[in-house]
Order: structure tokens, then C-alpha cells, then sequence
């Protein structure tokens, strides 16, 4: 609003006044107040509210108090500060070779719109801006729709941009993005994966405020999250949640909870959850089957290692040669050499060829009891079905046979046969 007041001498106590009345008129800066000649009636509409004729016109200087500010609702002024202003980047400016080459390599499936946002993001210095308003005014200029935002965002994660997350927050407030819940629950699970908690659950909290309510993607999300923190209890209250929503869960909302009792070393937990999956004919993924049967490997408990490695293959899932290699493992912790043996001899029989892995845990294990002919005996075997050893299980003999007090030249031989075989692989 422009507001154009004569002052002639008589009223210049009014003006100085102007700014000392109970609500004042503020003017920002020394120039607003713009001195210009206009031809003013002496009975005008301002002089004289009761007056409409106009006389002969004379020449007044007349002020002209430009951006009054905005008055709040009690009726006080606040002064208007000037909007900054982002430093647009434009073509031709001073461009590093390592900008203009990624500046080569964008999708050439975007638009022209949000090609011009992902240079501006390329280019990025906080010298010419905060990244908000340099997405407010883009977002301005363009009047974006979400599937421009979505393109962005999907470019930014392919290139994996350090600015990706902060350009993905502020999407969430943007009108034009239209935000629905996927959108919270796609950067809670990428913090989650990122170990960044806090900054999870403000956009957790952020997702309460807008009044939208979990469903069973977020709260799986949830799970994942908690249980990555080790915070057990909260991943536990998520799960329970779910089961609350009414809606039969799936697989990965079971699998994520089953991790989460792994990671906290309750196994027999893990293992009851993983039986109600089955007990409804869901079944969880290998690598959830795989954690499980590791950790029982791990402290050598060939008994839950057993029953996992059954229920990986009444899942369907055929066991690979790391799966049989931790139940071998299993066995050879808990001392159950003959376990062990038949174990593997079983992996054999099923065409899974042992890898350097599962040779040097039958190795290391007659070894230990020192039962050099029953190693030779398996080494004879092996080579039989042309299986040879590698690095892993070769050290492991050259060791052995060092503390035999083996001469140099059956090592050096025993070198040359045993590296024929690729490099040990872990479990």
C-alpha cells in the first residue's frame, strides 16, 4: 500500500510526529521518504473530507511513504524486514570442470525445470544462500508439481548428494509436493540405515504434528530403526503397535523384529517369531535365516544351529555353501568333530562344492586334536574330487606340520599343491 500525504509547513509537526503516536507508522529506511512535486488540490478529499470540488492546483512537495508494514491482529505494527535474496547461478559464471562434468551427467529424462534446480545444487555454496531458499526460489519461479520434486530427489539419490536428506525435508513443507506419509517413512529409513537417530525421530515428530498416523511400512521402518540403536524396548512397543493395526503382517515387518531380538542376543525370541511366520506359511528371507543361524554358530549351539538350517530348507531356500559352512562351524565349536564331518560330507553329496572356508574348519579342527591321519585322510579325499586347498586351509597345514617338525621340502611341496585353489571366502 502507497500512502500519499501533503505536508505543507504547517503540518510538519504532524509528520515529525508521525512515528511517536501509539501506533506509528514505521519507515524502514532513510529513503523512503521521497520528496516529488504533484499538483494537489487545496480542498482535496485529504484537507477537507467534505469537500469534492478541486480549486486550481499548487505545487506541493509531497512524501511518500513506500512498504508499510503488516499490522498484526492487536493491532500493532511489525516492521517489515526485506526478503533475502538467493544467488542464482547463472549460465556462463565461473564453473569448475568437476561441475560442468557432472552437469553432463544428469538423467536426460528430467525436465528443463528441474535440470535447472540439480545445476544450482551442483553448484551450491552457502555464499550465495541457505539451501531453503534456494528450493523457495526455485519453487516461486516454477511452481513445481511433485513429480518434478520426486525427479530431483531421485537424481540427488542416485548421485548420492551429501545435500540430499536437507532437500528432501524441505520437500515435506512445500505445497507443491503434496507429502503423504511414504515420503516421512522413505527418509526415517534412510536415517535409520544411516545410524542418524536423532535426526530420524524429529522427522518422526514432525510426521505426529501434521496428525498423519502410522501404517505398517512405518512402523516396520520403526523397528529397524530401534533395533539397529539397540534400543530393544522401543522396537518391541513398534511391533506390538503393528500387530495392533488389524492388518495381518508380512514378511519383512516379521523379519525386522526377528533381527531386532538377534542383535539382542535373544535367540530363542527370534526363533519362536520366526515359527509364527511359519505357522501362517509366511517365511522370512535368507538373510534372516542366515543372521539367525550365525549366531547360534557363533556360540556354538549346534542344536539351534540344526533346527535353523532345517527351516531355511522347509522355507524353500536352498542352502550355499556359507550356510552349510556355519553349521559345520557350529558343530566343530560345540566339539562334535563327527558332527562336523558328516556335515560336510552331506554339503558334498548335495553338489555343494566346499570352499577354502570349510576346508580350514576341518583342517583347524584335527589339528587341535592332533589327528594328523585322520587329516591326511581328508586331504586324500578331497583330492580325489579334485578339491585342493587354498591359502586358509594351506597356512593352516604349514603350521601344523612346522610344530610336526616336517622338513622344509615337504613343505615347500605341500605350498605348491595347495595353492591351486581360489582364496578363502568368509562365512
Amino acid at each position: 500500500m502507497v500512502l500519499g500525504l501533503v505536508l505543507p509547513s504547517t503540518m510538519v509537526f504532524f509528520a515529525s510526529n508521525l512515528c511517536s503516536s501509539a501506533n506509528p507508522i514505521c519507515i524502514h529506511e532513510p529513503k523512503l521518504l521521497t520528496p516529488f512535486h504533484y499538483h494537489f488540490c487545496k480542498n482535496s478529499i485529504l484537507t477537507n473530507p467534505l469537500s469534492s470540488k478541486f480549486q486550481k492546483p499548487h505545487p506541493y512537495p509531497l512524501l511518500v511513504l513506500n512498504s508499510i508494514s503488516e499490522v498484526e491482529s492487536s493491532g500493532n505494527v511489525i516492521e517489515e524486514t526485506e526478503k533475502q535474496k538467493f544467488k542464482w547461478v547463472k549460465k556462463g559464471a565461473n564453473i569448475t570442470e568437476e561441475h560442468k562434468q557432472a552437469m553432463s551427467q544428469l538423467s536426460t529424462k528430467m525436465t528443463n525445470r528441474c535440470k535447472a534446480l540439480m545445476k544450482q545444487i551442483i553448484c551450491y555454496s552457502t555464499e550465495n544462500g541457505s539451501v531453503s531458499l534456494m528450493l523457495a526460489t526455485w519453487a516461486k519461479s516454477t511452481n513445481p508439481q511433485r513429480a518434478d520434486w520426486l525427479s530431483v530427489l531421485k537424481e540427488l539419490d542416485r548421485l548420492n548428494h551429501p545435500l540430499y536428506y536437507e532437500i528432501a525435508e524441505h520437500a515435506l513443507t512445500e505445497e507443491s509436493f503434496e507429502a503423504n506419509i511414504r515420503d516421512y517413512t522413505k527418509i526415517i529409513h534412510g536415517y535409520a540405515k544411516q545410524n542418524k537417530l536423532k535426526e530420524a525421530e524429529n522427522t518422526l515428530l514432525d510426521m505426529k504434528n501434521k496428525g498423519l498416523v502410522f501404517d505398517q511400512v512405518t512402523l516396520t521402518a520403526l523397528v529397524h530403526m530401534y533395533s539397529k540403536a539397540g534400543n530393544l524396548n522401543l522396537a518391541e512397543d513398534s511391533f506390538e503397535e503393528m500387530k495392533l493395526l488389524g492388518v495381518p503382517l508380512d514378511r519383512r515387518s516379521y523379519g525386522s523384529m526377528i533381527m531386532a531380538y538377534i542383535r539382542a542376543g535373544m535367540l530363542d525370541q527370534a526363533e519362536n517369531l520366526l515359527k509364527e511366520m511359519e505357522s501362517q506359511e509366511i517365511y522370512a528371507g535368507r538373510e534372516v535365516y542366515k543372521a539367525l543361524l550365525r549366531a547360534y554358530s557363533m556360540i556354538g549351539d549346534s542344536k539351534g544351529a540344526q533346527r535353523v538350517f532345517d527351516a531355511t530348507q522347509l522355507a524353500g531356500i536352498v542352502p550355499d555353501v556359507k550356510v552349510c559352512g556355519l553349521l559345520i562351524n557350529a558343530y566343530l565349536v560345540s566339539g562334535q568333530t563327527r558332527e562336523a564331518r558328516v556335515a560336510f560330507e552331506n554339503m558334498r553329496r548335495a553338489g555343494v562344492e566346499p570352499n577354502d572356508k570349510c576346508v580350514a574348519l576341518m583342517v583347524d579342527d584335527y589339528a587341535k586334536e592332533n589327528k594328523l591321519k585322520e587329516a591326511l585322510d581328508f586331504l586324500i579325499e578331497l583330492e580325489k574330487d579334485s578339491i585342493v586347498l587354498g591359502k586358509e586351509s594351506s597356512d593352516l597345514l604349514v603350521k601344523w606340520f612346522k610344530k610336526l617338525g616336517v622338513v622344509e621340502e615337504v613343505e615347500v611341496a605341500l605350498r605348491e599343491f595347495c595353492l591351486r585353489m581360489p582364496q578363502s571366502t568368509t562365512l
